[in-house]
């Protein structure tokens, strides 16, 4: 067994949200992500389920053309290759446990890395 918390695990970052892997298995990914006001990750659209547990502060989680309002407690699910991404809003730090099943790709992580080099949420950005 895997054991941990979100006090051993944060991390936050002035530069772009953290992600700390809590655990990993060729089946599924757990990550503490930890978000400074409007940091996010990206939208990308790899072939994984994503549920996403907001644990503080509030936030939108992309989920196909729609963005959900989160605030602590709230889970959303987005399924396989549909766009996600997960965006802090201003004057909060977010903290989010994101679990994936089956982990994604590196490949398909390129759009991740792509938006935080241009400092982008994603298309449709509101």
């Amino acid at each position: 067994m895997t054991a941990t918390d979100f006090d051993a695990e944060r991390s936050y970052d002035d530069g772009q949200f953290s992600a700390v892997e809590g655990f990993r298995s060729d089946r599924m990914k757990v990550v503490f992500g930890d978000f400074e006001s409007e940091q996010f990750i990206p939208v990308h659209d790899p072939s994984s389920d994503v549920a996403v547990h907001l644990r503080s502060g509030t936030g939108r989680v992309r989920d196909g053309g729609e963005e959900h309002r989160v605030e602590p407690g709230d889970v959303v699910v987005v399924g396989a290759d549909t766009d996600r991404g997960v965006r802090a809003d201003a004057d909060t730090r977010l903290e989010a446990l994101l679990v994936t099943a089956p982990p994604p790709t590196d490949a398909e992580h390129e759009p991740v890395r792509e938006g935080l080099r241009r400092n982008e949420f994603g298309p449709h950005d509101p």
